[in-house]
């Protein structure tokens, strides 16, 4: 993946549906859920469903679950605070990296 986004603003970690087709993953890979979304507008969306999926970042594979959304974005996957948290990890918004 390319265009990763590590935002420690966000709570939860969110896929857009065209990254999730280029995963080659089927309907039965995808756990139903109820999730709904609000944007910065205010507008609310649901999610398409979520997703489990085993993530190497270097040589750490961690098991991480997304929300597919139907939205669009200028990132593959965006990777929220629980994530970050859960991880061990901190993030560097100025070295724009992971520690």
């Amino acid at each position: 993946m390319t265009k990763m986004l590590v935002d420690g603003d966000v709570a939860i970690n969110l896929m857009p549906y065209t990254t999730y087709q280029k995963l080659g993953k089927g309907p039965k890979d995808l756990i139903k859920t109820d999730m709904m979304l609000r944007d910065f507008g205010g507008n609310t969306s649901q999610t398409r469903r979520a997703l489990n999926v085993k993530l190497m970042i270097e040589s750490k594979t961690l098991a991480t679950t997304f929300f597919v959304i139907d939205g669009k974005g200028s990132y593959s996957l965006l990777l929220g605070r629980e994530w970050i948290h859960a991880n061990y990890y901190v993030h560097s918004t100025m070295h724009q990296c992971l520690i």
